[in-house]
Parts: C-alpha cells; sequence; structure tokens
C-alpha cells in the first residue's frame, strides 16, 4: 500500500509542478513531448459495478453490441499481437524509442511510452503503433503483458466507438484533480491525501475553496488491451483495466487539452 501511495503521490506532485498543465496542445512528434508533460499521471458515470472507482476516474459508456463489433475489436487484437511480440525484449522497446515512465518507482505495471505514437494518436488510429508498452516486472526483468491506446480528451464516445467498439472495450480518463496551491503539495501525501488523483477534493468548489486549481481533465482517453489474453473479456478486461492505473492501486493496498497521450506514460 505504501508503495502504491508513492507511486500515486509521485504522479500528482509531477502534474503540480506544472502550471501550464491545461496550455498545450499537440502539433507533432516535436511537441508531443512537451504537451504530455502535464500527463504524467497514470493515466463517467460508469456503470453501477465499477461506481467503486472513486471521483477520479470516469469511464466511456459500455454499449450494446453491433453487427460487425467483435471482428472490428478482433483484427485491432490481430494486428497489434505480432506488432509487438519483439517487445518481449524490453531492451528493443527503448531502443524503437518507448520510455519509461517513473523507472525508479516500485509500481504494479509499467508504461513504456512513444511519444510519437501518442502525437500521432491524436488525429489518427494506427493499432500496430500503441502509445504505450505495459510491462509487470519481477526482479530486473520486464515481462510484457499489454498495451495501451490513446485519444484526446475533446474525442466523443462515438469518435472512441470507431477506434475500439464500445461493446467491446471501456475507454478511461482520469478526472476531477485539485493541484495544491504552493506550500501545500505534502497534502498530496499520506493516508488521507487532499489533494492530487488521489484526494479528497474532487469538485471545483472545494478546490477553490481550498485554494487549488481544479484540473476536470488531467489527460485523454486511455484503454488498455491485453492481446495474449484468451478470450476477448479477459483481452479488454476493465477490472484489470481499473487495477493496473496508481488510483485503483492506491486504493486496493492517466487539462482540458487535446492530449492523446501521457508523458512518460
Amino acid at each position: 500500500m505504501k508503495k502504491r501511495l508513492v507511486l500515486w503521490a509521485a504522479l500528482s506532485l509531477l502534474l503540480a509542478g506544472r502550471p501550464d498543465a491545461q496550455e498545450h496542445h499537440h502539433a507533432g512528434a516535436a511537441a508531443a513531448q512537451a504537451d504530455l508533460d502535464p500527463a504524467t499521471q497514470a493515466m463517467s458515470h460508469g456503470h453501477d459495478e465499477h461506481q467503486h472507482m472513486g471521483p477520479h476516474m470516469h469511464l466511456s459508456t459500455l454499449r450494446e453490441p453491433q453487427p460487425g463489433d467483435q471482428e472490428k475489436a478482433r483484427a485491432v487484437v490481430e494486428q497489434v499481437r505480432p506488432a509487438v511480440e519483439k517487445y518481449r525484449d524490453s531492451n528493443v522497446a527503448l531502443g524503437d524509442g518507448y520510455q519509461i515512465f517513473l523507472p525508479n518507482v516500485p509500481q504494479k505495471m509499467y508504461h513504456f511510452t512513444h511519444y510519437g505514437h501518442a502525437a500521432a494518436a491524436a488525429v489518427t488510429f494506427d493499432p500496430i503503433h500503441p502509445t504505450s508498452l505495459l510491462y509487470e516486472k519481477r526482479g530486473e526483468h520486464y515481462t510484457l503483458i499489454g498495451v495501451m491506446y490513446t485519444a484526446p480528451v475533446r474525442f466523443t464516445e462515438d469518435q472512441l466507438n470507431q477506434r475500439i467498439p464500445l461493446s467491446v472495450g471501456q475507454w478511461h480518463q482520469h478526472v476531477n484533480m485539485c493541484r495544491p496551491p504552493a506550500g501545500h503539495a505534502s497534502e498530496m501525501f499520506g493516508p488521507h491525501p487532499r489533494f492530487g488523483l488521489a484526494g479528497s477534493i474532487a469538485t471545483q468548489a472545494e478546490c477553490d475553496a481550498a485554494g487549488g486549481t481544479f484540473l476536470p481533465h488531467v489527460f485523454g482517453w486511455m484503454v488498455h488491451m491485453y492481446p495474449w489474453e484468451p478470450t476477448p473479456d479477459r483481452i479488454w478486461s476493465v477490472d484489470r483495466q481499473l487495477n493496473d492505473t496508481p488510483a485503483r492501486n492506491e486504493h486496493e493496498d492517466h487539462n482540458h487539452d487535446d492530449m492523446a497521450g501521457m508523458e512518460h506514460h
């Protein structure tokens, strides 16, 4: 639990240090690094079974299956699986431009993010070039378990559905963060934080009263996919997706710009 709290606080602290967190805009790969800096956290009206996820997580609405949805989702899986096979060796991923988010902070799952792919995801969907590769770490060895796709926060659910059918996969956002005022960064830490993405403050009014800066969206849409799992439910598992985020991890023991991904994430 302590490690998870440290991770989540570290993510929020990185954002808290950026006064321009809502002022960036993607303009190609060169700009992606700067654009993604504010979104260093990992990271709806949701459904009843996911209401426990808390006020800092928002899920796209699960839709009724439509003809062709399963086939479309299966095609994405079948494209990305061979494309990322070589990244079972994490050194190959690093050599191809992926970077580890918070490599020195213990995490349940590590994101290796490619900023060029993140920038491209703002305007197009390329299944073979995911924004992030997802790894578990045992000792010094990284084991590839999945990928993450991203989309701009401005996207409607209809636009998300065009990329990954919402009857198959649900996208998530990290939302309602109160950035602490100067001198209050310590209140993102401890067992009962007030600020940040694990904080108790989750509304504009509460944040204003506390002297903070309210960020309705910390970054854009994200969806995890685990292409080597045997069934669609496990490939697109919502529960695993939520468990693999620092917000959920913390409870158990990701701004208004058009960012398509996460900085170092």
